[in-house]
């Protein structure tokens, strides 16, 4: 892993404290670079994050229930083969922000567990 340092404004730093924990995280779902409604969940995610949520919380995390609704219709419209191009694009970011929530959790997960000797 590589450790950097960085120079930011007093503003932006006060701002991001609270998810200093995440940042690697948060900057993964940054630069996913998402086009579609997608964004609104990985907005989410990282305002949750923002809020300096412990390693528990985290793990107990899930997207809110119109974020849920959401991807519950577009694996609906997938099933019966009428997704719109937008809506396959949409889902497919929908998997990748699923994928790196998983990664973040097993991390996390990692963490808690105690140490074996």
């Amino acid at each position: 892993m590589v450790e950097m340092l960085l120079t930011m404004p007093n503003d932006l730093a006060q701002k991001i404290q609270p998810m200093r924990p995440w940042l690697p995280f948060v900057l993964e779902l940054s630069l996913a670079g998402f086009k579609t409604p997608a964004a609104q969940t990985a907005s989410e995610i990282i305002d949750f994050l923002a809020t300096g949520p412990t390693p528990l919380e985290v793990m107990g995390y899930t997207v809110s229930e119109e974020r849920q609704k959401r991807l519950h219709r577009l694996l609906a419209l997938n099933q019966s083969g009428l997704l719109s191009p937008e809506e396959q694009a949409e889902l497919n970011e929908i998997e990748k922000i699923e994928h790196l929530m998983i990664l973040l959790k097993a991390r996390v997960q990692q963490q808690l567990m105690p140490v074996a000797k």
